[in-house]
């Protein structure tokens, strides 16, 4: 059987690999793409994650949004048509999934195959019956939701975010399992929607990964729209198909929590199934992750990890910076390390939640000396004027610089990158400090929290002026 070579051969065609194969080939390299289906094409992002979340949550604060009108005596008597809903989301996927599939990626010169890639040996993939042959080889294989072995699982109609945006009805009961990004995020977006949710989280706070201040503020406004939380509860078992079996981890106790549908979103897993690792010569450690150095190259140096399938932080700009780390490497002498010390995330809740840099956390460990910066908004006029929910800015800051902070706000992720642009670039503070904002802008209130640190030093700096003239 003859051998196809290639410079480069990607396992994976979503954000990472999509990002691999599209700058390799347009360098000139004879790049190969293997993904398990044209469906799959796009990966985790635009077929279960991102595209349809985003598209879902869109929709879902519309129609919150609506039902606050009654305030003002507009009433809207009819339920949401699901059905509608969910053929947005297909409408929203279709848009992008014109430029990601398998005829617009080999129009571009890409050579794509279809189906399951197994190793050979260290260099060499067999897809069906054909043997492909790589100089370098970069799995970006991604991940998938973790479903648990629940006792009675099987009795309950249950969706992860694979197949929750397929629902065929709106369940009058919705049991989340789960308080991080993906059962917040989609647990808020079906109580927007009409549902009564219910969230399980086996920790004592929701986005235990968050700023706890934060994450304190988002419960409260998540309680008072009318969701339920267990904290510090497990759960057990399902009894029936509307019944679960909640167990409390401090006392013991157990309630019953009735429910119509359940969502899982209880971590996910990396999807490394089926590629024979041992006969490339890669390595996994003792939970099954790949063994990686900081660069990103697994214990076969001629291939490489990006995305998810890496085993670390599982978001789509994330995979994304990977793959510019593994082709950076590529070319370049000045091989670059990876570190998520400038990175940054939003989870898409109402109101939104963004972090960017270092946390308090690191900061302390490293025993840098900073401020903390805060702001809780109820001086901002725009906050003030479109009503805004509990709202609040923290940074740390050192010797004029942004070493990090989180904010939790309408449209926060995007208030937030002026923050994110003079932490990664090294911007003076006081280049916000004398920036002229348009009023009324929202971004102000980044300005109103740099404020107060200049404030004191003015005052410091004219109390000494008036001391030397006094004295």
């Amino acid at each position: 059987m003859n051998k196809k070579e290639f410079d480069i051969i990607i396992i994976g065609a979503g954000s990472a690999g999509l990002n691999v194969a599209g700058f390799m080939n347009q360098a000139g390299f004879k790049t190969l793409l293997i993904d398990r289906s044209d469906y799959n094409i796009g990966g985790d992002c635009l077929n279960f994650g991102c595209v349809p979340s985003k598209a879902l949550i869109h929709l879902a604060r519309k129609v919150k949004a609506a039902g606050e009108l009654e305030n003002f005596n507009l009433v809207f008597k009819n339920k949401i048509d699901i059905k509608k809903v969910t053929q947005y989301i297909d409408k929203k996927q279709a848009v992008i999934k014109k430029h990601e599939n398998a005829r617009n990626l080999r129009k571009k010169g890409i050579n794509v195959v279809l189906g399951k890639a197994e190793f050979v040996c260290k260099k060499t993939v067999r897809v069906g019956k054909e043997i492909y042959q790589g100089k370098k080889i970069v799995i970006a294989t991604g991940s998938r939701p973790r479903v648990p072995g629940i006792p009675g699982l099987k009795k309950v109609d249950y969706y992860t975010n694979e197949t929750v945006f397929d629902i065929k009805y709106l369940p009058r009961k919705f049991l989340v399992v789960g308080g991080g990004p993906i059962g917040i995020e989609l647990g808020q977006a079906f109580s927007d929607l009409g549902c009564q949710v219910t969230v399980i989280q086996a920790q004592n706070r929701i986005l235990p990964k968050e700023d706890t201040d934060l994450s304190d503020i988002l419960l409260k406004e998540l309680k008072r729209r009318g969701i339920k939380f267990f904290l510090n509860y497990r759960l057990s078992s399902f009894r029936n198909k509307n019944t679960a079996l909640i167990k409390n981890k401090k006392n013991g106790s157990v309630l019953k929590v009735n429910f119509d549908a359940v969502l899982l979103a209880v971590g996910r897993s990396i999807d490394l199934g089926g590629l024979n690792l041992e006969k490339a010569a890669v390595e996994t450690n003792e939970k099954g992750f790949l063994k990686i150095n900081d660069k990103l190259t697994t214990t076969n140096k001629s291939i490489f990890v990006c995305g998810d399938a890496a085993g670390s932080l599982q978001f789509t700009h994330a995979a994304e910076l990977h793959a510019k780390i593994v082709i950076n490497n590529f070319f370049s002498p000045f091989s670059k390390k990876l570190d998520y010390k400038n990175f940054s995330r939003v989870i898409y809740t109402t109101p939104e939640v963004a972090a960017f840099g270092k946390s308090k956390a690191r900061l302390k460990k490293e025993k840098v000396n900073f401020k903390v910066l805060t702001n809780d908004f109820k001086q901002d006029d725009r906050a003030i004027i479109e009503d805004y929910p509990s709202s609040y800015l923290k940074l740390f800051v050192a010797k004029n610089k942004i070493l990090g902070g989180a904010m939790i706000a309408p449209n926060a992720g995007e208030l937030v990158q002026e923050l994110i642009l003079a932490n990664s670039s090294g911007v003076k503070i006081s280049e916000i400090f004398d920036k002229i904002y348009p009023y009324p802008t929202a971004t102000r209130v980044n300005k109103s929290t740099v404020t107060a640190l200049f404030s004191q030093k003015l005052k410091k700096t004219w109390l000494r002026k008036l001391l030397r003239l006094l004295y």
